[in-house]
Order: C-alpha cells, then sequence, then structure tokens
C-alpha cells in the first residue's frame, strides 16, 4: 500500500452539514449551512462554528451574539443544500424552503422546527483564523424532537436519518457497525 502526498487541506471528512440559524427578530432570522463545527469541550458544553466574514449571518451572529445548529435529515437534505449556496441578503430563508421557525427556550435565535436536535448556542469568543473565523460558543440548550423519545425516555438519534458532508457530497448515515466500547466488552460471561 502506497500514499500520495497531498497539498495541505481540509480532508477531515465525513462531518456533519448543520443548517445554522440566527437572528433576533423574525424579519432578519437566516439559516446557513456549515460543515465547519464540531464539540469543543463536554463540560462546559461548548461548540463551534467556522463562518467566513464576508457572509451574511457573520454579522448577524456577531451583533447578536447567538445562534442556533440544527441537526440535518435526509428530508432537510435540499434545504441544507439551499441555505449552503443562497445568500439570505437576497431572499428569507424560512419564507423560501418552508421551515418552521420554533422559537429558542434560552436565545432570540430561532429553531429549525423540522430539525431533529438544536442546540442553542451564546458566543463565548471569536477567534480570527484566516479565511474563516471560529465562533466558539456554549452550549445552552439542547431541544430534542419528542417523536424520538421511547416509552422509557431513551432519545433515539439514529432514527432521524441524519446527514454528513464528505468532500462536497451529502450522504445519509448508514449501518450501525458498533456502539462506544463494544471492542473491548467481554462476551458470553456468565455470572456464577
Amino acid at each position: 500500500m502506497s500514499k500520495l502526498r497531498w497539498k495541505p487541506g481540509n480532508m477531515l471528512y465525513p462531518l456533519p452539514a448543520v443548517m445554522v440559524s440566527c437572528g433576533d427578530q423574525p424579519d432578519n432570522y437566516n439559516i446557513f449551512t456549515a460543515a465547519w463545527t464540531g464539540t469543543l469541550c463536554s463540560d462546559p458544553p461548548m461548540t463551534y462554528v467556522s463562518i467566513r466574514p464576508e457572509r451574511h449571518s457573520y454579522a448577524l451572529i456577531s451583533r447578536t451574539k447567538e445562534f442556533v445548529i440544527n441537526l440535518t435529515t435526509r428530508r432537510l437534505a435540499k434545504a441544507a443544500d439551499f441555505c449552503g449556496v443562497r445568500s439570505g441578503r437576497e431572499l428569507h430563508k424560512f419564507d423560501a424552503l418552508g421551515l418552521t421557525a420554533v422559537p429558542g427556550f434560552t436565545v432570540g435565535a430561532p429553531l429549525v422546527g423540522e430539525s431533529p436536535l438544536s442546540l442553542e448556542c451564546r458566543v463565548r469568543q471569536v477567534i480570527p483564523l484566516g479565511s474563516h473565523d471560529m465562533f466558539m460558543a456554549d452550549i445552552l440548550c439542547v431541544a430534542a424532537d419528542d417523536r424520538y423519545l421511547d416509552d422509557a425516555g431513551r432519545f433515539h438519534l439514529e432514527e432521524a436519518d441524519l446527514l454528513a458532508y464528505s468532500h462536497g457530497t451529502y450522504y445519509a448515515l448508514g449501518q450501525q457497525l458498533g456502539h462506544f466500547g463494544y471492542s473491548v466488552r467481554k462476551t458470553g460471561t456468565k455470572k456464577g
């Protein structure tokens, strides 16, 4: 097996393709799609989204210091792509796509009602990086769609048909291969 040497680039895939909603009034609500996002810390719960300064939402989030990361699904794939290629300067994306702007529990930015899980975030720090600035944020609230809860109160996000992004292409997540710790779990042991 041989490897080719390529110039440095963003080849860490797959990534979540999320719809980030922002704004503080219905007339300035916006959605943009981002893959430059992820987990920063568990305690306190923190995340980030990296945004180009010329994006319409950059100014909104800079002013309000709030945004919502909405997970996407197979059913939201076309909307996710649309929100990534069309500007909120040109049209109101919630209206154009028929998406539901749901009031946040803790932030002024709206949730995307059709998303199975939304993370309400408040910006803690902005770090200029080059082509993008990273908005580091505290996760203030997680809003979960109750249709994925079972009778015992367990949330089944795996049933949401989540979307991933890999090198310019959207994919639905597929078959479960294992769970955390399955490689070291002892099997076949009987209690004596």
